[in-house]
Formats: structure tokens, C-alpha cells, sequence
């Protein structure tokens, strides 16, 4: 199955870090904090939302931070994504 986002919405994927303290300490995962930075897997088209004008800035493989708690959480296929609003998306890690 595919996800295929709508308007200004974006599909991501959490990037995986392993968290290590300053003593060597590889934390596990449920003791980390929610990962800030995704994987865009899926762009939608743009185009009118809300009377305005939407062009999309980010595209599928780009690096981006997100708000903490933004967008809707979805499970496909045994992997979890998230599709946000592109207005969600604080910043593409270079």
C-alpha cells in the first residue's frame, strides 16, 4: 500500500538516532525523546488551501525538523509515519 498526501500535507518517517549519554550510555528507544527530525517519504500536489496559494518547498528524501507534536500519526504495513501540514515543517537539515 502507498500513502499519497493531499493539498499542503506531507508524508514522513521518524530518522532513527541512538541516543548515547556523556558516560556511553545508549539509551533505548522508549527513554528518548520523541525524534524531531524525519525523513520525507511522500509530497502532495500544493495548489489552493484555505483561498491561498500553497507551492511546495520540501521533496521526497529531504531531511526536515518538525514541531513536536504536529500532524496525524498513521501505521502502514508495520511502519509508522506521520502526515503534517508543510506549514508544520520548522526547517530541511542540509
Amino acid at each position: 500500500m502507498k500513502i499519497k498526501p493531499l493539498a499542503d500535507r506531507v508524508v514522513i518517517k521518524a530518522v532513527e538516532i541512538e541516543e548515547t549519554t556523556a558516560s556511553g550510555i545508549i539509551l533505548a528507544p522508549s527513554a528518548q525523546e520523541k525524534p524531531q527530525i524525519a525523513e520525507v517519504i511522500a509530497v502532495g500536489p500544493g495548489g489552493m488551501v484555505d483561498g491561498k496559494e500553497v507551492e511546495m518547498y520540501v521533496k521526497v528524501g529531504d531531511r526536515v525538523i518538525t514541531s513536536n507534536y504536529s500532524g496525524t500519526e498513521v501505521k502502514l504495513d508495520k511502519e509508522e509515519y506521520k502526515i503534517v501540514r508543510q506549514s508544520d515543517i520548522l526547517a530541511v537539515v542540509e
